[in-house]
């Protein structure tokens, strides 16, 4: 995501739950609680600094568990997921994925209000070969669905399916406004950005989160009132609405399926050791 102008010390939004009771937080307290694989600071990230950006990551990431009604491992993607603050991230770039290293990375003074877009092209990248079987390494779901890749057969994956064709077509299934709007905007800039279809996806998320009644403006912000906004790249009013209703349809079977097999993980645990009770 490019031209973000926030800053670590501002003050961010936010009316979600309180997971932490005003009690400061670390980067290592949120390895733990997510699982993520490495969380990496930078050399030039002041103590006071990294306290401030603990407790925001810690935050933002709690109020998208809520929002999306997963668990902390669907956030790291089950394990699979990097994070980076202050490091690791491009020259005039405010925060970045990096499907090789699968390492998400905000600037130190300009990544607040990324991490949303951020976060679902980690997911997309995460989700492509659970979705796709010709799935590459650097591949993503989003522009493997526009390709017209053979789909897994697979409950969840029908709703991975919904989403896509919510976020791409009309009901003529042809290009739909939304993406109308971003080549036009391509055009006019003489670039190809706005149009990728993993860029078109990650904006569409941003924008379901920032209208979910839980606001974190450290999570996401831009997706109505920015300088990109204007450019009418994000999905308006009914397709905005529609958008909404199938990615967050995806997330809650997602999370309650998580949920079941976990539940039923302890059962059998349970029951094992029961067996082994009964043996004796």
């Amino acid at each position: 995501m490019q031209g973000n102008t926030s800053r670590l010390h501002k003050e961010y939004f936010r009316n979600g739950n309180s997971h932490r009771d005003g009690a400061d937080v670390s980067f290592q307290d949120i390895k733990k609680l997510f699982e993520f694989r490495t969380i990496t600071i930078g050399r030039w990230v002041t103590a006071g600094e990294q306290q401030l950006a603990a407790n925001l990551f810690f935050d933002a990431l709690y109020d998208l568990v809520d929002i999306l009604r997963v668990n902390e491992q669907v956030i790291s993607l089950n394990g699979s997921l990097s994070l980076a603050f202050g490091s690791g991230g491009q020259k005039h770039v405010n925060a970045h994925y990096h499907s090789g290293k699968r390492q998400l990375a905000l600037a130190k003074n300009a990544g607040g209000g990324a991490l949303a877009h951020e976060w679902f092209h980690a997911f997309d990248h995460y989700i492509a070969p659970k979705a796709f079987d010709s799935a590459q390494p650097n591949d993503f779901a989003s522009a493997m669905w526009l390709a017209e890749s053979k789909l897994i057969a697979h409950p969840l994956n029908q709703k991975l399916d919904n989403f896509f064709q919510t976020l791409f077509l009309n009901e003529t299934l042809c290009p739909n406004e939304f993406v109308k709007r971003s080549v036009k905007a391509d055009k006019a800039l003489g670039m190809y950005y706005y149009a990728q279809p993993q860029e078109l996806a990650a904006r569409a998320f941003e924008a379901c989160i920032q209208d979910n009644p839980i606001k974190n403006a450290f999570l996401v912000q831009g997706t109505k009132q920015s300088a990109e906004a204007r450019l009418g790249i994000y999905p308006h009013d009914i397709l905005r609405s529609q958008i909404q209703d199938a990615v967050f349809d995806y997330f809650t079977h997602l999370g309650s399926g998580l949920t079941q097999i976990k539940q039923l993980r302890k059962a059998n645990s349970i029951l094992e050791c029961q067996q082994v009770d009964l043996s004796r």
